[in-house]
């Protein structure tokens, strides 16, 4: 027996002793059958219920064992339990029915021979006995962990749905631990009232002396459909109490539309910034795509596999994933395979390889494409011009050129802010591209749609992963400049509106999204901080390096010289952008496609030639705007 027991933890009770404990109810019952028989006289024959006792025990052993009754952890006794021990008794009773039988119909071991009343009455005894016995030993063991822990003190930040379905979950938990304080609300109109008897505070209010006050343990968010910066900024208030601070998950990963109480958990970074509400099978999209191939370039990126992903929630015809990188690019694949999506094929190719981009035009007939491949490192394309031109300029228009001889219907490509007045040789390639993709558009069946955003939340080459790598390392934070701003977007509401522009572009538009208020990067620096647990800046400091080649303090989604019209969807504008001489565009593009002889300084004379607006900021050069440098031999006139 002791090897039944060998290697097993004490969480729970051994599942042989719970079978013990059943075998020991069953003979009781079976005893307590006769005394109910027989109205409590010890009127029968004792000798036939002691022989009787070893060959039911052999029964119920076979029917607990054949049924795995025992199995089941006594302190999480649910519905399913006891239906477990309703068919082993039931199978215990019709064994012994049987037996009786037998030994009646063959007249042999009378003494085994149960009389049909008790084997009935037995049988009921042991049904509400077992069943019983387990939700007793469930209430104590709850009971008696209830007196050993005393119970938490919680707010639920969020008075809404949400909410109060977190407050009903953790009132009819199993093991009830927790003392609903009250609820805090950002409503005026419900601060004050009470839900079940519980008073609804106002958040500005809750100081640390209330927290001492009302021995405050946690805080809970339960709030849905917000914007992931306005949640920040909650939580990190909130965080800055002596206080723990837990979320309820969005709604959409509660399991099978129920919250689990083990899902609400600590605060972490990407639990507050992917949270906007992202709308799959929109029939705008769905119009677009449908029976369409579709090509993704940069499809292993951050930004490129979030469109992959959507992408596949539409009735396309076939998915070519395109990107250079291979690692990247297959797990992008396995998780497509493990995830059951179907007419999707990977092409491991460099979209500056024209004859690889010809060869894949002539094996898919292309409908769509997005174009999500380029460089966008702003202190490293800084360094390496040459480089951002070949993939931002050259690779793009390689596809450009491609997507118009054979016919594309669309051709949606990805920008960035940093287009708009360029400090550095990124955003001016940019540009040139848009630039390119208005050229081109209308001289075939190609439309050519540019969409354009700032920085996306956890994308490669984001300040959020960077922030988290320091945290991990013990800090400090490195700031470029205590002023400097950025536009954040999530990767997936970043991605769904691509998709919508792109489904309602008819070429020639320049996209731009409303990417809400700017951010001081600093103060996410300090809200990240906060939000691990640390302290600024007694646990982790905040050092400044100074701003980055190429980079500006804020970015801008419109050059002065633009403005927008509105679309129909809220977050999409159009840019109206200023004229451009086509014509002499072309001739310092072809000057551009030829960049392998071309030396660095050339290279960013045309860019600057190309895009007036092009100033170099904290970079080397800058000495070409402020000289007005002119090779010669690149005059564009």
């Amino acid at each position: 027996m002791t090897k039944l027991f060998k290697g097993r933890k004490n969480k729970y009770t051994s599942r042989w002793v719970v079978l013990l404990i059943d075998l020991s109810i069953t003979m009781q019952a079976f005893f307590l059958a006769y005394l109910i028989r027989f109205n409590f006289k010890l009127n029968f024959e004792s000798q036939d219920v002691i022989s009787q006792l070893p060959f039911v025990f052999t029964l119920a052993l076979f029917s607990f064992l054949a049924v795995g009754s025992y199995k089941g952890i006594v302190r999480h006794t649910g519905i399913k339990d006891a239906i477990s021990v309703f068919w082993a008794t039931t199978l215990l009773m019709g064994l012994i029915l049987l037996s009786t039988l037998g030994v009646r119909y063959f007249d042999l071991f009378q003494e085994y021979d149960v009389p049909l009343g008790i084997i009935f009455i037995h049988y009921l005894l042991n049904i509400v006995l077992l069943i019983s016995s387990r939700f007793i030993f469930k209430y104590l063991f709850n009971k008696v962990i209830s007196s050993y822990k005393p119970p938490k003190n919680i707010l639920i930040y969020g008075a809404g749905d949400s909410g109060l379905l977190t407050y009903t979950t953790m009132q009819n938990a199993n093991q009830n631990n927790y003392r609903i304080i009250g609820f805090l609300d950002d409503s005026k109109a419900k601060v004050g009232k009470q839900f079940n008897r519980i008073k609804i505070y106002d958040p500005e209010k809750i100081t640390p002396e209330f927290i001492k006050r009302n021995n405050i343990q946690e805080i809970i968010f339960s709030i849905q459909n917000i914007k992931p910066f306005v949640l920040f900024d909650k939580v990190d208030r909130m965080a800055q109490l002596p206080v723990k601070v837990k979320i309820v998950p969005p709604v959409q990963q509660w399991i099978d539309g129920h919250l689990n109480l083990a899902q609400i958990s600590d605060v972490k970074i990407e639990d507050l910034l992917e949270r906007s509400p992202i709308k799959i099978n929109n029939p705008i999209v769905q119009k677009d795509l449908q029976n369409k191939v579709v090509l993704i370039t940069g499809a292993a990126g951050s930004i490129g596999s979030e469109i992959a992903w959507q992408v596949s929630k539409y009735g396309y015809k076939q998915l070519i994933l395109l990107d250079q990188s291979e690692s990247a690019l297959y797990d992008l694949q396995q998780d497509f395979k493990r995830s059951g999506i179907d007419h999707f094929s990977v092409e491991l190719a460099d979209i500056r390889n024209e004859h690889r981009m010809l060869e894949i035009f002539r094996k898919y007939e292309i409908d769509v494409i997005f174009h999500a491949a380029a460089y966008k490192h702003v202190p490293l394309m800084e360094d390496n011009p040459y480089e951002a031109v070949k993939v931002n300029v050259v690779g793009t228009s390689i596809l450009m050129k491609l997507a118009t001889k054979h016919n594309v219907d669309k051709f949606v490509m990805i920008s960035t802010d940093k287009a708009v007045n360029p400090t550095n040789v990124m955003g001016a390639t940019k540009r040139v591209a848009e630039i390119h993709a208005n050229y081109l558009n209308g001289l075939g069946k190609t439309k050519f749609v540019t969409t354009r955003f700032g920085n996306v939340l956890g994308s490669n080459g984001s300040v959020i992963p960077l922030f988290k790598k320091q945290l991990d390392m013990g800090g400090p934070l490195t700031v470029t400049h205590p002023e400097i701003t950025r536009f954040f977007m999530t990767i997936p509401e970043a991605c769904q509106l691509v998709l919508e522009a792109g489904a309602m572009g008819n070429g020639g538009e320049i996209y731009v999204f409303d990417m809400g208020e700017s951010v001081k990067i600093v103060d996410l620096a300090k809200k990240m901080i906060n939000l691990s647990g640390l302290r600024y800046p007694e646990d982790i400091d905040i050092t400044f390096t100074g701003l980055r080649p190429g980079e500006k303090l804020y970015e801008e989604l419109l050059a002065t010289e633009e403005n927008t019209i509105p679309t129909y969807h809220e977050k999409i504008l159009i840019a109206k952008t200023q004229k451009v001489d086509f014509e002499k565009a072309k001739q310092a593009i072809d000057k551009l496609m030829k960049v392998e002889l071309l030396e660095t300084l050339e290279i960013v004379v045309i860019l600057k030639e190309l895009v007036p607006n092009f100033v170099s900021n904290n970079s080397q050069f800058e000495s070409l705007d402020k000289q007005k440098v002119k090779v010669k031999s690149l005059k564009i006139s």
